[in-house]
């Protein structure tokens, strides 16, 4: 069984969306607060349809509570971490999945946590995806002014070793949360044969 986590998710359709795959795949649902929703928001429910009372769901009060409920906490357990950034350097196809690992996705206006990125670095991905100047006409009405504090540090350093691509050159536009989400997770389940689902492969 695998495990998708959703970060800090603020929107209630993404994360109905998200819980529906989780339980046409078998996957546990992982969620930390804070959240951008109630569990009982109509909306929540609405999205995952009548999918929502089995789903197998559980929710942390933070990324420690959460490491620490799933023995994930100790360096040896960071191979079950596939943390998925545009800021990755490698693909999520070039990782390797097994039975148990965690999908780890970040919340929708900002993504993952530099400061996670920063502590995991061996264990982000990427789906890929076209370059803003490629996908978007407008992309320049998309920019924000860069503003230095936000940047963790570690992360200006982790090019040297080829982890992460240019922090001031990462893309704009991206998958919708509940997309990205069922195209990691379908190859994770790809990888290991679909082994829980009647008809194989």
């Amino acid at each position: 069984m695998f495990n998708l986590v959703l970060l800090e998710p603020e929107i209630p359709a993404n994360t109905g969306n998200i819980g529906r795959t989780c339980v046409v795949t078998g996957t546990r649902l992982h969620l930390i607060r804070p959240l951008g929703f109630s569990l009982d928001d109509r909306s929540l429910h609405r999205a995952g349809l009548g999918y929502w009372p089995n789903l197998d769901v559980t929710v942390y009060e933070s990324w420690d509570e959460f490491l620490a409920a799933n023995d994930l906490a100790a360096a040896a357990a960071e191979p079950r971490l596939h943390l998925l950034t545009k800021k990755a350097r490698r693909a999520y196809t070039e990782s390797a999945y097994h039975d148990g690992d965690f999908l780890v996705l970040g919340k929708e206006s900002a993504g993952l946590p530099e400061e996670l990125l920063a502590r995991y670095a061996s264990c982000c991905e990427r789906i890929p995806m076209l370059e803003d100047c490629t996908s978007l006409a407008n992309r320049d009405a998309w920019k924000q002014p860069a503003d230095e504090d936000t940047e963790h540090a570690a992360l200006r350093t982790q090019d040297i070793c080829g982890n992460f691509i240019d922090p001031n050159d990462y893309r704009i536009s991206a998958l919708n949360l509940s997309n990205a989400a069922a195209v990691v997770l379908y190859e994770a389940l790809r990888q290991t044969g679909f082994t829980r689902f009647p008809c194989g492969e």
